[in-house]
């Protein structure tokens, strides 16, 4: 019975995971990680802003008085505002910071929120706030109002670059220059083509050649800026967006201790200006220094950007050219909504400034001494402007009436007609410029945005340069050092630089990198190929070890093995052909105890001439000579050829045969 009940239950509690799962997840991508189109905000980013806007009185404010009038809006702790506002901080645009606000290129941390202090810039001010045209929502407490998003008009999400992690997706918007956003912008109402590539605010060189429109797929290559300053010494003066220079020093220092580079010291001294000095050893080219800094550490990373932004209450995948587009229609309809209501303010002025002027020049309010009560007095007033309806913007409300009565005398006894005159002309020619601006809104919105680039533009150069046709391609095997010893330990079984000092081990022939490969045939007739490292194992009893080529689909190898314990001894020719690295593969039929008598690698057109000693039987030829040129080049599956039945001594290598 209570089994019945549990399953009965199963599909219910099913649906309410589901249910639960799907409310968490729309709730993390849309109120979350995911900045939304029009603003270009986080919600958090979103509340912080209002805040300042709310406590705003010109003055700088502490930052931890901030977080506190933010929770007010955000439900998710200080930790998370303070944060937020400290990266805002970082990307000088939306607000002024003093104090120790940390540096995102050397990583250091800001200072306490306690110590540090901020306040609005006048960018944010001018382009971000406008509550007239906000549309406003509740708090999550229902205490208080904040907005859906501000009424940004300026492409923010763009300018300022962007990243988050949801449930089931992901966002990553690299930063544009702001001039050329604006200029973009401009281009866009002039109906220009327009092409937008990534600025970062640490500088460095950039190679955009498929940046993809900034969409899943697309990747940016940026390099640090290193210039040679003699032919001992690199000077690093600007490093790869998103790496600190902690961490690009600590990757010069590991790809040296792993042979990649080679290098005599580092310095760091960087302090307002980044310059981190790379000394060089006495001979070594500094061109190819740099190409191989560039090859082995994070003084080139690559960036995959992901353009999603929460647009019509869901995420949607978008490139920066069709954001920009819709922002710059946003801004337009947001230009409009100000300009119908600063023509309805300057109407409603203009309204009840002729409404006064006739009120106090044909001397209506003398009338008010005859009223005996308020109905009179509304009564007097309006049957005394009746003869003046027609000059008015619209129909005198008993509201303007109210206004008019409750004008001080003294007001009165100082009333300049001229002046009047003169506020009414500025009144019309206000609201005529203000309709003309409606008309040729795009004309307007053209001009917003070259205010914009004149009074913010200045110090807002492209910091990233990007060279013509991209970089150059850096091949890592040409610029890596190879000046690697390698060792292995026979019965051991290992094979690694590190293997020194290990008793019995052996040094293989040749100097390698931290790049190449080695393949390790055992006395088995099994191999393994493996990357060069300090300490690999292959595989005990060790035949040979040597260094391998992918890309040398030449050589080809001889080999005689003994199948199994008592077997026949098999004769083949092979090629390696595809291998996947660390996995073992088998050159014999697989018998147990099966085992190499001779194996060495030739060029293809080349073949060995070996003499193979029987062990010593009645009635048994001696020897037996054996020509590889008799024996066709097979894939290494192929298990070969037999060449005797009789048990072998020893194999011995006379010469080698040109074949025809």
């Amino acid at each position: 019975m209570a089994s019945n009940t549990i399953k009965e239950h199963i599909p219910h509690v099913q649906d309410m995971y589901r249910e639960y799962f799907l409310e968490y997840a729309s709730y993390v991508i849309t109120d979350r990680a995911v900045p939304h189109l029009h603003d270009g905000l986080k919600p958090v980013q979103r509340r912080i802003l209002h805040a300042l806007r709310e406590q705003d009185d010109g003055r700088f404010h502490k930052v931890a008085n901030i977080i506190g009038q933010t929770m007010k809006y955000h439900p998710h702790g200080d930790a998370a505002i303070g944060e937020a506002l400290v990266g805002m901080g970082q990307r000088d645009l939306l607000v002024d910071t003093q104090g120790n606000w940390g540096d995102p290129v050397t990583g250091d941390s800001s200072a306490a929120p306690r110590y540090i202090e901020t306040k609005l810039s006048k960018f944010a001010l001018e382009v971000a706030f406008n509550a007239s045209t906000t549309v406003w929502q509740r708090s999550y407490d229902g205490r208080n109002l904040e907005p859906v998003t501000l009424p940004m008009k300026f492409p923010l999400v763009l300018a300022q670059g962007t990243e988050g992690i949801a449930v089931g997706l992901a966002t990553k918007i690299l930063p544009h220059n702001f001039c050329e956003l604006l200029q973009a912008c401009i281009a866009i109402l002039k109906k220009e083509k327009f092409k937008l590539l990534p600025d970062f605010p640490t500088g460095g060189l950039a190679d955009a050649s498929a940046y993809n429109d900034g969409q899943s797929g697309g990747k940016v290559k940026v390099r640090a800026k290193i210039s040679v300053d003699d032919p001992k010494t690199l000077a690093i003066t600007e490093v790869p967006y998103g790496v600190t220079t902690a961490s690009l020093i600590e990757s010069i220092v590991s790809a040296n201790e792993k042979g990649k580079i080679k290098i005599k010291k580092i310095e760091d001294k960087t302090a307002a200006k980044v310059e981190i000095l790379v000394h060089l050893p006495a001979g070594a080219d500094p061109e190819k220094s740099i190409d191989a800094l560039y090859a082995f550490t994070s003084c080139e990373v690559s960036i995959s950007p992901n353009c999603c932004v929460i647009f019509e209450n869901k995420p949607v995948f978008i490139g920066v050219s069709e954001l920009l587009e819709i922002s710059v229609q946003h801004t337009v309809s947001l230009l409009r909504q100000e300009l119908e209501i600063r023509k309805q303010d300057l109407r409603e002025k203009w309204n009840f400034k002729s409404l006064e002027q006739i009120f106090i020049e044909e001397k209506i309010y003398r009338k008010l001494e005859t009223a005996d009560s308020s109905e009179a007095i509304i009564s007097v007033v309006d049957k005394g402007l009746k003869p003046f309806r027609a000059k008015f913007l619209r129909d005198v409300t008993e509201e303007d009436i109210k206004r008019l009565i409750e004008i001080p005398i003294r007001r009165i006894s100082r009333y300049d007609a001229n002046k009047a005159n003169e506020e009414m002309i500025a009144l019309d020619k206000a609201i005529k410029e203000t309709e003309k601006n409606l008309k040729g809104l795009t004309n307007y919105a053209i001009a917003y945005y070259e205010n914009l680039l004149t009074k913010y533009g200045k110090g807002r150069e492209r910091k990233t340069k990007l060279p013509r046709g991209g970089f150059s391609a850096i091949d890592a095997s040409e610029v890596i050092l190879s000046n690697l010893k390698l060792y292995m330990d026979r019965e051991g079984g290992f094979v690694g630089t590190a293997l020194k000092n290990v008793g019995g081990a052996e040094q293989v022939e040749g100097e390698f990198s931290a790049l190449d490969e080695v393949i390790a045939f055992k006395e088995d007739g099994t191999f393994v190929v493996t990357k060069v490292s300090d300490k690999a194992f292959v595989g005990q009893k060790i035949l040979r070890v040597e260094k391998f080529d992918r890309a040398d689909d030449s050589a080809v190898y001889n080999l005689l093995y003994r199948d199994g314990r008592g077997g026949a001894t098999m004769a083949k020719r092979f090629t390696i052909g595809g291998i996947t690295r660390d996995k073992q593969y088998d050159l014999t039929k697989g018998s147990a105890q099966s085992k190499v008598h001779y194996l060495e690698v030739q060029p293809g057109s080349q073949a060995d001439k070996v003499m193979l000693h029987h062990v010593p039987q009645p009635r048994i030829k001696p020897t037996l000579a054996v020509n590889f040129e008799d024996y066709p080049v097979r894939p290494r599956g192929t298990q070969g050829v037999i060449v005797t039945k009789h048990a072998v001594k020893k194999v011995e290598r006379l010469t080698k045969i040109k074949q025809g």
